[in-house]
């Protein structure tokens, strides 16, 4: 799989993402999540090595096997579902980084899976990641995640594992001597494309396609975020709007796996903020479900658009973390429907209440479900003032 040497670099830009989403506020006995998937392992240990190395305190997870996965859904009763371990919150509360290596064994185990009884779950985690986002709001906490190649990702995704890693290697900078340093780089661009885009007074944005005509209202006090260091790689820009201004049509052309479910052609209509009318070539009754799992799932969290020049990726890779990233031809936009991020608030986050949120449009829900469209589209963005700008054009932003 990996060699050494890379495996020595994914950690080191690892270690860059999770000190870059926290803007370097750590010191040395910080307590630090490592979790991971078993196929992960190889990886894991040199990432633990490389913590140890940095000071860090570190807790080492892994996470269920596809198998244990089956049989929780299949055998928990109603308690046993929605039951957490007490020692997870109080971990939650004192922790200060966390690093998750993703590497599923399965992408449709779970497909028998009552999708209900995957909400319930969902919703009954939710309190956890509240704890850590009012700790990340505050400035206590930071984290990143990535992604080992397997060969369920590598079939799912009809590459093979070679074409699949080679795939990581390029979009994650491992094939350069010094992978920290293009993050970097690629850092500082993104920071000139917010700065712009952060600069203009809008008042709503027009996204069209072939298949896509939204509107999406950005809201008061936002602004736009992305390759902060979360999700390693991410090359997305993107805001929590008011899910309140929230109409019209979108179409996901790419496929989604989700909960053990392959999703394909999703098209979203909406009418004062919330999914309406919902359709799909493939999955439409769960999709239907998720979008149920809670009032706020049927709401957009997120709208976020990737420039082809950042993104290395021009592959369907059957996981989010790369496909809302996609560059290929024409870039992406995607939208979530779900929860927001309380950091496109353009504010102090500790004054950022639960109040408050809601009064700005900002979006609540145990679900957050990127949609990806990867057709040729422009993004108009039109100000205040009355003035149209066109933002994004030929999957590229235009300053």
């Amino acid at each position: 799989m990996f060699t050494k040497k890379q495996m020595t670099k994914y950690a080191d830009v690892l270690l860059w993402g999770m000190k870059t989403a926290r803007s370097g506020r750590f010191k040395k006995g910080d307590i630090i999540s490592l979790r991971y998937d078993p196929p992960a392992v190889s990886l894991a240990e040199v990432v633990y090595a490389t913590l140890l190395d940095a000071g860090f305190n570190v807790v080492v997870r892994s996470t269920m096997t596809h198998g244990m996965e089956r049989s929780f859904f299949e055998k928990a009763d109603a308690k046993q579902l929605v039951f957490r371990n007490p020692g997870e919150e109080v971990l939650c509360k004192h922790l200060h980084g966390s690093i998750y290596l993703l590497a599923p064994q399965s992408l449709t185990h779970l497909s028998g899976v009552d999708p209900k009884k995957m909400g319930k779950v969902a919703v009954s985690r939710k309190a956890l990641r509240d704890i850590l986002d009012r700790r990340e709001d505050r400035g206590e906490f930071g984290w990143t995640l990535c992604l080992h190649p397997t060969e369920a990702l590598a079939d799912q995704a009809k590459l093979t594992l070679r074409q699949y890693k080679n795939q990581i290697v390029k979009a994650c900078y491992l094939d350069q001597e010094d992978p920290v340093k293009a993050w970097q780089a690629t850092f500082r661009q993104a920071r000139a494309a917010k700065k712009w885009l952060n600069g203009m007074d809008v008042a709503y944005f027009h996204l069209t396609s072939n298949h896509t005509d939204l509107k999406i209202v950005p809201g008061k006090q936002r602004k736009w975020i992305g390759i902060s260091g979360h999700n390693i790689p991410s090359f997305e820009l993107f805001l929590s709007p008011d899910w309140r201004g929230t109409e019209g049509t979108y179409f996901a052309d790419q496929p989604s796996f989700r909960s053990g479910r392959y999703v394909e052609g999703v098209r979203l209509e909406f009418k004062k903020g919330r999914a309406v009318g919902i359709e799909a070539r493939k999955g439409r009754d769960f999709v239907t479900k998720q979008l149920a799992m809670d009032k706020g799932a049927c709401r957009v969290g997120e709208f976020s658009l990737t420039d082809k020049r950042f993104s290395k990726i021009n592959r369907f890779m059957a996981n989010t973390l790369y496909d809302e990233n996609f560059g290929g031809r024409q870039g992406n936009c995607h939208i979530a429907v779900g929860a927001s991020y309380s950091d496109t608030y353009d504010g102090d986050p500790k004054t950022l209440t639960e109040k408050r949120k809601e009064a700005l449009g900002f979006n609540d829900s145990a679900l957050h479900w990127d949609l990806v469209n990867t057709e040729k589209k422009r993004v108009v963005a039109h100000l205040t003032s009355g003035e149209s700008v066109t933002i994004y054009e030929n999957g590229m932003f235009t300053y």
